[in-house]
């Protein structure tokens, strides 16, 4: 009794622990908002309401994130790193710290502090498309370090705990690469640059999938047995 009691109390701390990060409840409601999104497919009632509250409600988690791809673009990037790469990472912290901060004129818009209609719709386009491109970058990352580590793998011994290490990390890049491509259809049909291909309801689909890969990805990792 006791045992299991010790391990409610252990999964609920990690559950606790998972829901005190602002990430992970901004990308559970992400998952609300595209879920309705899916249902709705884009007609009037109230699977599109709680579409449109839950990404306004979104938006307030947001506030001054910019700041964490800021600090990004300016800091040097790891040793070792191809120039490539590090203009590719440079390139993704850019374009998304500008979608972050542009995001938040859209919510002021959106809750009435900035009037201007027509500026915030053109801004919240130049937001999408910011986003579009960083997601674009993020893909191209992932491609080329899954490589560079399939590359590193093959001079490794199988059994080696090297080895292991480089294939965890290398299928955690594989599931970022399908979430951030879906991410990409995303912004194509937010940006309803297809919309007889990415309609609401393969927008909604997709996002929805990419949502619950990163609520997947923030899990904490669980705690190692001791050995005695």
């Amino acid at each position: 009794m006791s045992t299991a009691l010790d391990t409610t109390r252990a999964e609920l701390a990690l559950l606790v622990l998972y829901l005190n990060k602002a990430e992970a409840r901004d990308k559970i409601c992400r998952a609300i908002q595209y879920g309705s999104k899916f249902i709705s497919n884009g007609e009037p009632g109230t699977a599109q309401n709680v579409d449109k509250t839950t990404s306004l409600a979104r938006k307030v988690f947001r506030l001054f994130k910019f700041v964490n791809d800021l600090h990004g673009l300016i800091s040097p990037p790891a040793a070792g790193t191809p120039l490539p790469l590090i203009f590719l990472g440079k390139s993704k912290n850019a374009l998304l710290s500008t979608f972050l901060f542009l995001d938040q004129i859209v919510w002021a818009h959106r809750t009435g502090i900035y009037k201007n209609k027509e500026r915030a719709e053109l801004i919240g386009r130049i937001s999408l498309y910011c986003w579009l491109g960083s997601s674009t970058c993020n893909s191209l990352i992932e491609v080329a370090e899954i490589k560079r580590l399939s590359k590193s793998m093959k001079k490794l011994n199988p059994n080696d705990e090297q080895y292991e290490a480089k294939l965890k990390k290398s299928n955690e890049r594989l599931l970022a690469l399908v979430k951030t491509s879906m991410d990409i259809v995303v912004a194509v049909g937010l940006l309803q640059l297809a919309p007889k291909k990415v309609t609401p309801r393969v927008t909604g689909a997709l996002g929805f999938a990419s949502s619950l890969i990163s609520c997947y990805q923030l899990l904490p990792a669980p705690a190692k047995a001791k050995v005695n």
